[in-house]
């Protein structure tokens, strides 16, 4: 497989109620509106509210032909940090990229996850969406800190489609959310 065939494959790890699916939708929708191939859905049974659950995004420049969850992730997005433990790390690789919405350093994950010398992006979307939205979902900031990590899209497309998404102010408060979230995503 060349690089050119590459299907990067994102694994969200939140709870019911948090949009995690919905930052799956919304960044497979970026992906297309810059002509790329996609697909994104969930993973859960009858859970309820706050119950984990998964969503995965595939982008690809060629067509995608899998259809199976992700099993072998390139990039891992943990919403909420109290899912932190042996799921998010099932099945990574040793490039894999983790993203985790936390008040705390990308080292202090490390040494959590039991993750040497991997890559690890923190951003406190919590605080962000508070401050921004009022409220503590965290979806659309953890798509800015997706953006800067990976660059599997570009941040205006993403941008678009939220505001598509979600029209009016809430849709500009998502942005601007979005917006922070990249500035302030930190490597570790």
């Amino acid at each position: 497989m060349t690089e050119e065939d590459k299907i990067m494959e994102i694994r969200f790890h939140s709870r019911g109620g948090q949009g995690g699916w919905t930052a799956s939708q919304l960044l497979a929708l970026a992906a297309l509106k810059e002509g790329k191939y996609m697909q994104s859905f969930p993973t859960f049974g009858p859970e309820r509210q706050g119950a984990p659950i998964q969503a995965f995004t595939r982008i690809s420049d060629k067509p995608i032909n899998l259809h199976a969850s992700v099993y072998f992730p390139d990039v891992v997005v943990v919403l909420d940090p109290t899912l932190l433990g042996p799921s998010v790390v099932e099945g990574i690789k040793e490039n894999t990229i983790i993203i985790v919405n936390t008040d705390e350093s990308p080292q202090e994950i490390k040494e959590k996850l039991g993750l040497k010398d991997r890559e690890v992006w923190t951003v406190n979307a919590t605080d962000l969406a508070i401050k921004i939205l009022g409220r503590a979902i965290t979806n659309t900031a953890m798509l800015g800190a997706i953006v800067k990590a990976t660059g599997i899209v570009k941040l205006e497309s993403v941008l678009e489609v939220t505001k598509e998404r979600f029209p009016g102010e809430v849709g500009e408060k998502n942005v601007e959310l979005i917006k922070r979230a990249y500035e302030e995503a930190i490597k570790g």
